[in-house]
């Protein structure tokens, strides 16, 4: 019977989820507590919302804090000499600028935030592209690639893996930062030999010029009236030094993720804007995408604790444990890691991540491994290097506006590329023994 329930409440989840009849955040809410209605718990269902969101309440307040922080630190402009740098150093050739538009790319998405990284990166590249007569939809792979590698701690994916699982989200990704390091030795890789192939295909030759006769060069980049008034130049060692703090105690797991995005916004508030206004305003800036995730996060913490507390998921596992070959159980991560990146076309991290993960860890938990690994294999492909090809996210059709391409020739084009990635990191994270083959 819970089992059957359990099951019931996640399709009609996903149903309601990926047809656009309810948002993420009232589904979350609202199935798992009629599911418990439903299953006689009654007024034990409360017991279970409040057990949920008191799991999941750090990670929620390291989505948040993490959010205004890098925030801020962009506002008072610490990426802004690395953007120039970037841009002066690519030159006019192909090469250059396909694995400077990887390293952009790379640094801007620091924030975990896949749509300002298109947002920033793809503006601040497209003139040299045109220019240059460069294929567009290397951009656009370039840009996806090197955000959909670049898996952070506070990035959607491993926030909600963490929540689903109701572990830290440091368990899951430091045993994968060898991981992600070979993922990135990919995108690199790739994003060269396109450009070399770009350079085969114009005929390049240095010191490009344009049809006027004009050296080529990079579009200089201006602020306007609002960012020059919160830039603080000056300060941008601080900030620099500051953000690797924060980044390197929260990764080595010294202190609580949560804690040190507290310090370390309140620090970059005292150092970059003193002024109380000042402080309110930059904070108002970023609220809405804070509070936009965070209730996300306290949502599926009803929906976790609610299926966990209830044994529906327990359930659900036991009776999955009968269709899968005992001998088969330790290949669930691995298979997982090379579906992972396919999945992202056909579920929202939400359905994903909160509906169906939970299952197969549960699952693979009862047979005797450990439901990280899953978590771990779902987080190299779905709705990371999957997400700039997805459908079902906004950030691909902002990806594709942005670089004036059509959704299906960069699907066409980048599919192979991003699902490359993924399977590369697979076998590497079998390899290092993250989980096994």
């Amino acid at each position: 019977m819970l089992a059957l329930l359990g099951l019931a409440t996640i399709l009609v989840l996903l149903v309601v989820i990926m047809s656009n009849k309810m948002s993420p955040l009232v589904a979350l809410i609202a199935v798992p507590i009629i599911a418990a209605l439903v299953g006689g718990f009654g007024l034990e269902t409360s017991k279970f919302i409040i057990a949920g969101i008191r799991s999941i309440a750090p990670t929620a307040g390291m989505f948040v804090f993490a959010i205004i922080f890098f925030g801020i630190v962009t506002d008072a402009g610490m990426m802004d000499p690395i953007i120039d740098r970037i841009l002066g150093l690519v030159g006019t050739k192909p090469a250059r600028i396909t694995v400077g538009t990887a390293l952009l790319a790379l640094l801007i998405h620091l924030d975990g935030s896949g749509a300002v990284c298109f947002l920033i990166t793809i503006p601040a590249m497209l003139p040299l592209y045109e220019r240059l007569g460069m294929d567009k939809r290397v951009l656009a792979l370039c840009v996806s690639m090197a955000a959909g590698v670049n898996f952070l701690p506070w990035t959607g994916p491993m926030i909600r893996s963490a929540a689903a699982l109701k572990v830290p989200v440091t368990d899951i990704f430091n045993p994968l930062i060898a991981v992600q390091c070979v993922g990135l030795v990919f995108v690199f890789t790739v994003a060269y030999f396109l450009g070399k192939r770009e350079e085969r295909r114009l005929g390049y030759t240095s010191g490009a010029v344009a049809a006027g006769g004009a050296p080529i060069g990079p579009a200089a980049r201006v602020l306007t009236p609002e960012q020059q008034k919160i830039r603080r130049p000056k300060l941008f060692w601080v900030n620099l030094i500051l953000t690797i703090f924060i980044m390197g105690v929260m990764i080595d797991g010294v202190v609580d993720p949560v804690v040190m995005f507290m310090i370390g916004t309140v620090l970059a508030l005292m150092i970059n804007y003193p002024n109380v206004k000042a402080q309110k305003e930059r904070v108002d800036a970023h609220a809405k995408a804070a509070l936009m995730m965070a209730s996300i996060l306290l949502a599926a913490g009803v929906f976790t604790g609610i299926m966990s507390n209830s044994k529906m998921l327990a359930a659900m596992a036991q009776s999955a444990v009968a269709f899968v070959p005992a001998d088969m159980a330790q290949h669930i991560p691995f298979a997982l890691g090379i579906l992972s990146m396919p999945l992202s076309l056909l579920f929202d991290p939400d359905s994903y991540y909160f509906g169906m993960m939970p299952v197969i860890a549960e699952v693979y938990k009862t047979l005797g491994g450990d439901p990280i690994q899953v978590a771990q294999a779902s987080v190299l492909g779905q709705m990371t290097v999957g997400f700039p090809v997805s459908p079902l996210t906004p950030a691909t059709f902002l990806v594709v506006g942005l670089c004036g391409i059509g959704l299906g020739e960069h699907q066409k084009f980048a599919i192979p590329f991003l699902f490359a990635a993924s399977v590369v990191m697979t076998i590497a994270a079998a390899l290092l023994g993250v989980f096994p083959f």
